[in-house]
């Protein structure tokens, strides 16, 4: 190591003893050191015992949270399996049954849209596919909760409802569309392991019919085994779907067919009916005007009650319908009753054709009001099929009406020559029987009745002669009037200012209500009034006859055109366009049959049949023999 490295260790050295000594601190500042420090410590020790109380009271708020929430769930857990206890106590077996979630399945083909429920396993709703409500939106036959089809039976002693019970899927499918080929959607009610109530519906393509089997698995252990019959409740509130609520609600009830019997019904037209029926039925229908809900059974019901009440006027449905029917049950393991519904159109060529059983007719066409007796043979057997025929070749219906119009009053032309002819005989003749009233006091009725008669036969004059050709002509008239409000051809088919045939036509909407007349002016029925007006004026001439015979009739005959304005204000305007083409028809014919009908030749004749010597019907010669015998008898006597 050499001078230089020594010198300058020993100046570092220096260097930093110096410094030491220059930065040692002083006795003050030592003391506020220390006091710093204990200051320092005390804070630290505060902090600290913060920190543990706090970190205590966290874990003991977290401990009071995690015992509640598990005296919450075991709470839940009591309450829940209270609940449960409660439910099976209830309806035993079906206790499982009787909590769920309701969810909905679909049913469908190109015509009709079935939504069934699992709660209940029913039919929710069902729309016609190819048809609408009066105001364009989608027609439902019945919709939602106003609907129940459920059955009722006590099983362990309890009573059971299916309706409020919810039913399984048997298939995850929930939609199925049977447009070309058969399906099927089943449903099941569990009471248990492998026992079971099975709701199966089918749908066919191009189909109204639904098959709806109900199947009874095991519960022959479960349901009591002396009940031979089980109850099935159906009811509806029937919705509106037409124009004219009050004319709709007099064609909407509840029909019924007697097992290899005949149809029945409640009175469509009452506030409300019921009845017992106690002998087996074959279907029951809840009838709208144009459409129908109907419950087929493929064997029989046992019996059955069925009742309906009407809803306020002008409200959203039409009537309340219900129907308590006893289904057979013979309580065995595996047992099933066999149905079909239809939901559809009250169209005669369909209902028609709707056939369960070879061996019974369904007379399903009697739910429509053709008229009975031989009102409804002119329609099923001429009207009808008259009727298709024209609609195969013209496409509009007031065409149509027109065409088959003319045709009826052509077929019944000789008839209405027939009454002419007869009233011309009657008119000719009237200055003759004027002579004989003449003649005979007014006090001798029965004397001037007499010579009044001796005068028609002596001329050949038949006085009833031109009312039977009417007579003969008013079946077709009234089977009309039953024809057109009924035909669901009609519906919603417009023509010139009508919107829909099948109701009334409106040309002004009145801002009150007229009594028994309305609160609209229905063109049609102002045009058919004053058509039956120029009619009976025309006719008034050729009946003088008659109403010398008859005062009261002409009066009658004008006041007909007054009161069937009120009547037909609220009807079909299609049967309104009818009669107004049948009227101006009929004018035209009668002055077409004038101008050929000679009334100087008629009495000519006449006057030639008062020459013919009369010969006497067998009738009357065996009165007048009886006369001279008896006679002759008290003479000898």
């Amino acid at each position: 190591m050499d001078r230089n490295q020594i010198f300058g260790i020993v100046l570092i050295a220096v260097i930093l003893i110096g410094y030491s000594i220059y930065t040692k601190p002083t006795q003050e500042d030592i003391e506020k050191a220390r006091q710093d420090k204990v200051t320092r410590d005390s804070i630290s020790r505060v902090q600290e015992e913060l920190d543990k109380q706090n970190a205590a009271k966290f874990a003991n708020e977290e401990n009071q949270t995690l015992n509640q929430e598990s005296f919450n769930q075991s709470d839940s857990t009591i309450q829940d399996s209270a609940k449960m206890n409660q439910i099976k106590e209830t309806f035993g077996s079906f206790g499982e049954s009787a909590i769920g979630e309701q969810e909905f399945y679909t049913l469908e083909n190109e015509l009709i849209k079935l939504i069934i429920s699992t709660k209940g396993g029913r039919p929710y709703s069902v729309e016609m596919k190819n048809h609408q409500r009066y105001d364009s939106t989608t027609l439902l036959l019945f919709d939602g909760n106003s609907t129940v089809f459920g059955m009722k039976f006590f099983a362990e002693n309890r009573s059971i409802s299916t309706n409020e019970m919810f039913f399984k899927p048997v298939s995850s499918n929930s939609e199925l569309n049977a447009t070309e080929s058969e399906k099927s959607a089943a449903f099941r009610l569990y009471a248990g392991e492998d026992r079971y109530i099975e709701y199966t519906y089918k749908m066919k393509p191009g189909s109204y019919l639904v098959d709806f089997d109900i199947r009874f698995v095991g519960m022959d252990k479960i349901i009591s085994s002396n009940n031979s019959y089980i109850d099935l409740n159906w009811f509806v509130n029937l919705p509106s779907l037409e124009k004219g609520w009050k004319w709709e609600n007099q064609n909407a009830g509840i029909y019924w067919k007697y097992f290899q019997d005949e149809v029945d019904w409640l009175s469509e037209t009452s506030d409300e009916d019921e009845e017992s029926l106690s002998t087996k039925v074959k279907w029951i229908s809840f009838k709208q005007q144009f459409f129908s809900s109907v419950l087929i059974a493929k064997t029989s019901m046992l019996n059955a009650s069925v009742e309906h009440e009407n809803f306020e006027e002008n409200s959203k449905y039409l009537k309340k319908l219900n129907a308590n029917i006893s289904l057979p049950f013979d309580g065995t393991a595996n047992e099933k009753i066999e149905f079909a519904f239809y939901y559809g159109p009250n169209k005669y060529d369909i209902l028609k054709n709707i056939n369960i059983d070879e061996n019974e007719d369904l007379n399903l066409t009697k739910m429509i009001p053709l008229g009975w007796g031989i009102f409804g043979w002119i329609n099923r057997f001429a009207i009808i099929p008259l009727f298709n025929f024209l609609g195969g070749f013209l496409s509009s219906y007031g065409l149509i009406i027109l065409v088959m119009t003319v045709l009826i009053k052509l077929i019944l032309f000789p008839l209405t020559y027939k009454s002419y002819a007869s009233s011309a005989k009657m008119r000719v003749l009237k200055p003759q029987i004027d002579e004989i009233n003449k003649k005979i006091p007014k006090d001798k009725s029965m004397e001037r009745q007499q010579a009044t008669m001796a005068l028609y036969k002596k001329a050949g004059v038949n006085p009833m002669g031109g009312c039977l050709p009417m007579v003969l002509q008013f079946p077709i008239l009234i089977a009309m009037f039953r024809f057109f409000p009924a035909s669901i051809e009609l519906r919603q088919q417009s023509f010139l200012w009508a919107t829909d045939l099948s109701s009334y036509d409106s040309i002004y909407d009145l801002p009150f209500t007229i009594p028994f007349y309305g609160d609209h002016v229905s063109l049609f029925t102002l045009l058919m009034a004053v058509s039956i007006i120029f009619s009976t004026k025309l006719n008034s001439s050729q009946m003088q006859g008659a109403n010398a015979q008859m005062p009261g009739m002409k009066t009658m005959m004008y006041m007909m055109p007054v009161m069937m304005l009120f009547w037909f204000n609220n009807y079909s305007a299609g049967l309104s366009y009818y009669y107004f083409l049948s009227n101006l028809i009929t004018v035209g014919q009668t002055l077409i049959i004038r101008r050929f009908v000679d009334d100087e030749a008629v009495l000519k004749k006449l006057n030639e049949n008062k020459k013919k010597p009369k010969k006497k019907s067998k009738f009357q010669s065996r009165l007048e023999d009886m006369a001279k015998q008896r006679g002759y008898n008290q003479k000898k006597k």
